[in-house]
């Protein structure tokens, strides 16, 4: 029986499969936006949520949980210093996903997952140059 067993294998060993969330979530906290297979991206935003969670705490120990999974002081400290504060008044929810179609060597069903705030700050930027 499979009772209590929570997250995907996605057809990967487990250190594979822990160091492959690892680098999708901080290419996701540094970017803001990533295109990977829709099982892939809900697994990364559930380890994203909790992340974010991390950096709205905002204590010593949850900077140094959140150094323990991310392993890039640069993008803990973007985590704790900018996108803590982009969310601060939100309870939750800080990725979306969209479904982008298939893909064309193997119609694997792709997606995007980005965090919330991301378009708005592409819109800002486009005005801005635009000035």
């Amino acid at each position: 029986m499979r009772h209590r067993k929570a997250g995907r294998k996605l057809g990967r060993t487990a250190a594979h499969r822990k160091a492959m969330l690892r680098n999708m979530v901080t290419s996701l906290l540094e970017h803001e936006r990533i295109v990977t297979t829709v099982p892939k991206a809900k697994e990364a935003r559930r380890i994203a949520e909790k992340m974010i969670t991390l950096g709205k705490r905002g204590d010593l120990h949850a900077r140094r949980q959140a150094l323990a999974y991310i392993r890039s002081r640069d993008i803990v400290t973007k985590l704790f210093d900018e996108i803590s504060a982009q969310f601060a008044d939100r309870q939750g929810g800080y990725t979306r996903i969209i479904r982008t179609g298939t893909r064309p060597g193997d119609a694997a069903p792709m997606a995007i997952v980005e965090l919330v705030g991301y378009e708005e700050a592409y819109e800002e930027e486009e005005a801005g140059a635009e000035e």
